[in-house]
This record gives structure tokens, sequence and C-alpha cells, in this order.
């Protein structure tokens, strides 16, 4: 490559690069890369440089997969970012169900133990502690420096292996060519890898593992990922600032009932535990709020308070409403998009819902669109609620960073989803209150107050949160009771309390190629991360073994949840998506629904010989009247909340003075109009 690097296209085609795993125990265990082969020469740099791909002194490295159980699980766990690799931050990178690589050097071979560390302590005076001192107590996730001198790259963590067992690998892929070595934990040359036979290591030592961020980044200990260097201000500490923990399980009682013990052994009242206000003078009673770990949590589901149509729930989530027996549930799937809705993808979804394709009660198929505000065409998602589609929001600045999502105030969560609401509601003219559904971005999910938000403006479910794959799906269930599975995704910040809300839950697709072969593979919720689905045929697999995975067994609702520009770009994707519809309307027992749709149907449980003539899908069965508009406004707009941008807002609406944003979101707010 000649002249300056462009980290930035670099970073959009390492982003956006498909690899294909392959795995095959009798001899091949490798990827291939295509965008790669194409566009970017590899230049192998012997045995230590097995894993990387040069440019100029720039040295990303493959990613193993979902960030852990990769690399003897040294891969770095990070944000999820939606399938957006063109944002600038080195997180939307590292975590992206294996369409992304992982920016990270890992150190094959774990530290002796009996190795002593010189540490700095604040003074900057040295202090030698063993790999057990270092390790005593911390989780074994935690990335930590052993030194603030240098150049802030290079970190370690702990490796418990040896005490846990053996470590299985789960989808690990090296570069074309290459083989990985399930002994030395690396990727090498094919000829050199003895043990393709087996499919783990006979053991792992325990002691610590070091990563090293490429060069120009440097490691953030408090988001434990690597990052530009101008974006980490925490150079200077070793690790992240350990957290007080209360007393919660003692044999015996340490403080008067109603009232439970902080990490000091300070007793305060139970009720003031996970409030978002510490209340502790250690501050321990707001450190232990998981779905597990709040003592005030929601109770375990207990079907005999929680009946239908306001509640709903089970055990471990697979019950069926209304106890119909399974050849009697319609087989609902949902196809929903993310983003904005404009002249980029408007003809996609006039494809795949052409008016011409309907359910067996004789309505039309339909899907529900969780618009963002930034680019989004208001007289189209006007039209598409005009055809009976759902609409639901997506946030108003869809911001990049995850921890903005993720811990997020009430007032933040408010501004983004009934703010968003708003400006939908207005300048598409939905004026009939279907706007109830809402999806954090990137899945980023914002715990308690994200669903004591939705309450109170009266949301009536959200569609963030997944469920890991498993044997038989997860029906969608409300948050009065326990969530029934394992709080999976994105920084596990699922609601511990009880909320007035139905979760709409994403069941992992399985996306094996072939199921009745092939190893477990993490499962993968938006269909455009399930990065090993190369081909038109391997997407029709995945589609029909995921039906039958839903069909065959307790027919929870399937959820085929996209981004519009992956499925637009790739053609012979979207003609097995509409080969798939076709051949399932030639059904008498799958409808295509939104998701308020299935809401309906779970407070209303009604059998399949009786559901022609279910009056809740038959409400907007109809298409109703002409489009509003013909030609709509193409309002040029500015906002101070983004100075120096000029935005149009597509509208059948008056167009407003200023450019809605979080402040100002009916965009009246800054001036008066003239």
């Amino acid at each position: 490559m000649n002249g300056e690097l462009d980290h930035e296209a670099l970073w959009q085609v390492l982003g956006s690069e498909q690899n294909v795993l392959r795995w095959n125990i009798a001899g091949d265990f490798t990827s291939t890369t295509r965008t790669f082969e194409r566009i970017l020469p590899y230049w192998r740099r012997g045995i230590q440089a097995m894993r990387k791909v040069e440019f100029r002194g720039s040295v990303p490295t493959f990613h193993g997969g979902r960030g852990e159980n990769n690399f003897g699980k040294t891969t770095l766990s990070t944000p999820y970012r939606d399938s957006n690799p063109d944002i600038p931050d080195i997180g939307s990178l590292v975590q992206h169900e294996g369409n992304a690589l992982d920016h990270v050097d890992t150190e094959a071979d774990a530290l002796a133990t009996s190795v002593r560390h010189k540490r700095q302590d604040d003074d900057g005076e040295g202090e030698e502690q063993s790999v057990d001192e270092l390790c005593d107590k911390r989780p074994p996730d935690e990335y930590f420096r052993l030194s603030t001198e240098g150049d802030c790259r290079d970190v370690v963590r702990c490796d418990q292996a040896g005490e846990n067992g053996v470590t299985r690998l789960a989808s690990v892929r090296c570069p074309n060519g290459l083989a990985f070595d399930i002994e030395r934990q690396t990727c090498d040359w094919r000829t050199n890898v003895k043990n393709c036979d087996r499919v783990e290591s006979k053991c792992t030592k325990s002691g610590i593992k070091q990563i090293t961020c490429p060069s120009g980044l440097s490691f953030d200990v408090d988001k434990q990922t690597c990052d530009w260097k101008g974006k980490v201000n925490n150079c200077d500490r070793l690790e992240k600032p350990r957290k007080i923990m209360p007393i919660l399980k003692t044999d015996e009682p340490v403080c008067p009932t109603g009232k439970l013990s902080c990490g000091n052994g300070e007793c305060i009242e139970k009720e003031l535990f996970c409030n978002d206000k510490p209340d502790c003078k250690d501050e321990s009673d707001e450190n232990a709020c998981t779905v597990e770990t709040d003592p005030n949590r929601a109770p375990d589901c207990d079907p005999t308070q929680c009946v239908l149509p306001d509640c709903f729930c089970s055990a471990d989530g697979t019950r069926i409403p209304g106890a119909i027996e399974p050849n009697q549930v319609p087989q609902m799937i949902t196809i929903t998009f993310n983003g904005a809705v404009n002249v980029d993808n408007i003809d996609l979804y006039e494809d795949i819902f052409n008016g011409q394709r309907q359910n067996p009660n004789g309505c039309q198929i339909r899907g529900t669109f969780f618009a963002s505000h930034k680019y989004t065409n208001y007289s189209a998602v006007q039209d598409l609620h005009r055809r009976g589609h759902e609409i639901g929001v997506f946030s108003l600045t869809h911001k990049d960073d995850p921890l903005y999502w993720t811990q997020g105030s009430y007032d933040d969560w408010l501004a983004e989803m009934a703010g968003g609401r708003l400006i939908i509601e207005r300048f598409a003219n939905i004026t009939d209150g279907s706007i109830i559904g809402m999806r954090a971005p990137y899945l980023r999910v914002g715990g308690n107050k994200q669903f004591e938000m939705m309450a109170d403006q009266f949301f009536v479910y959200d569609a963030s949160i997944t469920a890991p794959l498993g044997r038989v799906p997860i029906w969608p269930y409300t948050l009065y009771f326990r969530m029934p599975h394992k709080c999976n995704g994105n920084a596990h910040n699922c609601p511990s309390r009880s909320h007035p809300v139905w979760e709409m839950v994403m069941n992992e697709l399985d996306r094996r190629d072939d199921p009745s072969f092939d190893e477990s593979l993490p499962g993968c919720h938006m269909v455009d991360s399930c990065s090993n689905i190369q081909t038109g045929d391997q997407f029709a697999r995945l589609l029909r073994h995921n039906f039958n995975r839903h069909f065959n067994t307790n027919r929870a609702p399937l959820g085929l949840h996209f981004h519009a520009s992956w499925l637009k770009s790739k053609k012979e994707f979207r003609e097995e998506l509409i080969k798939f519809v076709e051949e399932m309307l030639d059904r008498n027992d799958v409808y295509f629904v939104t998701m308020l749709q299935v809401i309906q149907w779970m407070q209303n449980p009604t059998e399949l010989t009786a559901l022609r003539d279910f009056q809740e899908w038959k409400e907007k069965c109809d298409v109703k009247g002409q489009p509003y508009c013909s030609l709509p406004n193409a309002c040029p707009l500015t906002t101070r909340e983004l100075p120096g941008e000029t935005l149009r807002l597509f509208t059948c609406m008056e167009c407003p003075n200023n450019y809605p944003w979080i402040l100002d979101p009916t965009g009246d707010g800054f001036s008066a109009k003239k």
C-alpha cells in the first residue's frame, strides 16, 4: 500500500469483513477471508506474527468469536455495536459476533505462578507481589496493569483454568492457511499443528495472561477494552476501582429485621438498597444490584398470582400461554428492522411487504419498524403505519457510547425514547397512540431506570433483552416477576425489579450450518450477526432450521431481526427471505405478525381453528386510504445542539423552526416562528 494509511477506511474494511468459520476435526480448522484477500495482502512474520495482518506498523489481530472461550479465554469482552463497524470507537470492532476483529495481541501461554511481579503503589515505590496475591478476590475477567510505566498498552488478567478444568474452544478462527494449536493456544502453520484431531487441550496452567493493545491504542481499565490513546484517561491507574460489597448472606442475622448490612457492618433499611442513591457510608448498597443479587428483586414466577391478560410468566420461560396444545398454537414470526427509514431502504420494505402476501386469515403480513430519528423520512414512516405495520422507537440520538445506554439515567431514557416517540407522532402524523414499543440501541439494556421510564410513559413492551440459545425457545413475558433466563447480551444490565412491562425477548438463532452434525456454536440475535452465514443456501438453511426448532417444540414466536442495509446489500439473501415467507404462507398454521399482535394473541390465547376470526388481528387487516402526500416537505433545518450541521427533515407535516433534537423534540423550542 502506498502513501499514508487511512485508519478510518481500514477499520471500516476490517469491521465489515465476514469470516467463514470452517470446523472439520478430520483436517481443517481455519477460516477464509474474502474482502481481505482482494484488498490487502498478508505478510507472515514467522510464528510470532501468526494472527496478524500488518499495515505499516498498525497490527490488528483476528477475533475468535464473541469475546470469551477463545484463545484460552483471553479476548476482551466489549460492547456490541449493533452492526455499525464505522463507529470511530475501537469497541465497535471487538465483539460483533465474529463479524469484527479482536484488536489485541494475546500471549498464548500463562506466566508461571511462581513468578513475582513488582507493582507500583501510589507514591511510585515498588512492591513485589506473587500471582496469588495479585489474583486474590479478583474477578477472572478483569484486566489490570502491572505498572503504570510504558505506553499504556500492556495489561494482564488472572487465569484460573487450572482450577476449573479444561477450556472448551468454541469458535476460534485463524487466517487462511493456518490452524489452531490447542496446546499452545495460538495459530500456527498447518504443518506445525499436531493436534487437529482433538477439540480441547489437556490442561491449562493457572497464572496470569497478558495482552498488548495495538500500536496507537491504550488500554482503558474502566471500560476493559483497548481504545484510542486520546480517549483513555486512566493510564496512571493499575486497575479498576474495587467496589465494596454489602454483606447480604450470613449464617446468623447481623442486622435487625427489615435491615441489611453494608460492607462496613452498618445496617440500613432493606428498601434503600439498589435505589440508585448511595445510603451506606461505603456506598456498598449500590454495588450488588443484579437480577440475582438485588435484595429488592422481583420474586420468582408465581402462576397463581400472574394471570392473563395482564401478566404472563413461567419458571423457565417455555410454557405456552393458555395451556394450549402445541399443534393448536399458531407459529408466529416477527420480522423487525432497526434504524432510519428512508429512500435507502423503503424499496426493500415494499419488496418484502408487497401487499400481495397474506396470512391464513386473509390479512396482509406485517412487520415492526424500530425507527431512529436522524435521516428518517417521516412521510415514509407515515405510509408504513397507514399500511398496518407497527412503528416502534429506536431512540432519538442513537449515540455510539455504549455506557450512555447501559448507565443512562431515568431522564436520559425519557428524553431518548419518549422524545423519539413524540417526534414520530408529530412528523409522521401518527395520532392513534399505537407507538408502544421500543428497542435499545446496540441492545444496551438500561436496567431498572429504563423500565421505570417505560412504565411511567405507558410503553407496553421492550424488545432489547436477548435469551441465550437453548433447546426450547422462550416465550415473551411480563416483568412483574423475575425474568426466566440468564441476563444475556451486552453489559448484563437487565431489570432486577418488578415492572408492568412486557419483554419481547430476542431468542438467539442457532447458526450452525448443519445442526445434525456440527459442534455447537454461540447463537446470534440479529440475523446479520450470524457471521458464518455467507451464501444464500446457508441463509435458507438458517431460516428453516430455526423455524423447525420453534415449530417442533413450543412454537414460541420466531424473531427475524434485521438491519436493512445488511439485507439490501445481499440480493440473494433478500430473495431467500421472500422465498421463505412465501413457503411459510402456503401452510395454514404460520402467521407473520407485529410485536403488538403477538401480545394480543398471548393476552387472549386462541387455537388455530378459531384464529381466522380473531378480532384483535382483524382490526388493521385492510389498508385504508391513500398516502397522505405524494411530495413531502424537505425541510432544511439546523439546531444549536448540532452546530454546523444542516439536516433535511422529510415530512408531510409543516416544517418546524429547528431540527428536532434531544432538548427540543418538537423543533420549536429555541426560536419564535417568523
